[in-house]
């Protein structure tokens, strides 16, 4: 049974339109990002439910991210300004990992770019920086004095993940899932509606992100998924070790408005031609670092003993901090942990041994090449 104390804290908390589901299937609810979210559900471990999702399909609710929509005759010079990336040389219904920039090259939030025509944007970005990103834009058009139409998304965004993920969708459409390769998007025919559709995740696992507009048949969506015994509703917890498996940026550990995308090894983002217009946010702080190639690095590191959490100090062989963890677990598919942190690009190179000082001890760890976990996505 459930306490007045769990109630009363959790109905202070935002609500995705998932949250029936989530009681009825016992999850463990906590508050991430203002909002009510399962870490975990009834009966299940967090390495069960990270292991499920490498073997099986894995129902995550992400609906807590925010969905927007950008159009307009300058939608696309508005997001390449605030974001570096080739938005221009972008296919329809294909996307993009982006970052949203300041003035100085710094990260004000990570975010996905799908194009679904010229001047016709959906982006998601994230639920903690909600407000901030929401006064950025609107600062950023005024700035620009842009002719744009922002939209805020309504409804859920389920993520299922994991190989037998386009098995499990491909059960409840008509619309054959092949057609669809991881960064690409489609809106598809589910449960008498249409919805967006996006082929790729958080977790190096295939797998679908699913737009619902409707809070109702977002209920009816997770329901059907879930009716299949290859599917398990999964919580934060897991999410959080698969993505650092596979290598990914969670905003505030590795990503920051002092962190730039050199830094954190998303150079790949900054599309060609962006590099010759120089036109975007912090373009000259960024290409500086680019080509002086003198910025510290998001690196990986694999090490022995306790796990590392955040915060955690990185030593050098004479035991001189150099770094810290900005995200750190046990790897429940490796067997052994896994961190990221920022280190001087000397030290950045695959093999350096160094050490993680765990409860006063420092403790053996090796840098190690990211993703750690060989990803498993689907392309055409």
């Amino acid at each position: 049974m459930l306490g007045k104390r769990f109630y009363s804290d959790i109905a202070a908390l935002r609500k995705t339109p998932l949250f029936d589901f989530h009681l009825a299937h016992e999850g463990k609810m906590v508050d991430y990002a203002g909002f009510a979210m399962p870490v975990l559900y009834k009966a299940q471990s967090h390495i069960a439910s990270h292991n499920w999702v490498r073997e099986k399909a894995g129902l995550f609710d992400v609906s807590h991210m925010v969905q927007h929509k950008f159009l307009g005759p300058d939608a696309t010079k508005f997001l390449e300004t605030i974001t570096p990336s080739d938005l221009k040389g972008l296919k329809p219904f294909t996307s993009t990992l982006s970052v949203l920039l300041n003035s100085n090259g710094g990260i004000v939030d990570d975010t996905i770019i799908c194009k679904h025509a010229e001047n016709e944007y959906y982006v998601v970005t994230n639920a903690g920086c909600r407000d901030k990103d929401l006064a950025f834009f609107r600062e950023q058009a005024s700035r620009l004095g842009v002719n744009v139409r922002h939209d805020l998304i309504g409804g859920g965004l389920l993520a299922l993940q994991g190989p037998e993920a386009a098995n499990v969708l491909q059960k409840l459409t008509n619309f054959d899932l092949k057609e669809i390769g991881f960064g690409e998007s489609a809106f598809v025919d589910l449960l008498g509606g249409k919805y967006h559709v996006a082929r790729g995740g958080y977790t190096g696992e295939d797998g679908f992100e699913v737009s619902v507009t409707d809070d109702a048949k977002s209920l009816e969506f997770a329901n059907a998924l879930v009716e299949n015994e290859a599917v398990q509703p999964i919580g934060l917890a897991a999410r959080d070790s698969l993505r650092l498996e596979a290598g990914m940026c969670l905003y505030g550990n590795e990503l920051t408005e002092e962190i730039t995308p050199i830094a954190a090894r998303l150079a790949w983002v900054i599309g060609k031609p962006r590099r010759a217009d120089k036109e975007f946010n912090g373009a000259e702080e960024i290409l500086k670092q680019l080509a002086e190639k003198s910025t510290p690095l998001r690196t990986g590191l694999v090490s022995t003993g306790p796990a590392p959490r955040t915060g955690a100090k990185i030593l050098d062989k004479d035991g001189s901090q150099v770094g810290t963890v900005t995200s750190g677990s046990l790897s429940p598919t490796l067997g052994k942990n896994v961190a990221m942190g920022y280190l001087p690009r000397k030290l950045a190179k695959n093999g350096t041994e160094l050490s993680i000082e765990i409860r006063g001890k420092p403790r053996p760890a090796v840098v190690s090449a990211m993703p750690f976990v060989t990803p498993n996505y689907y392309r055409k």
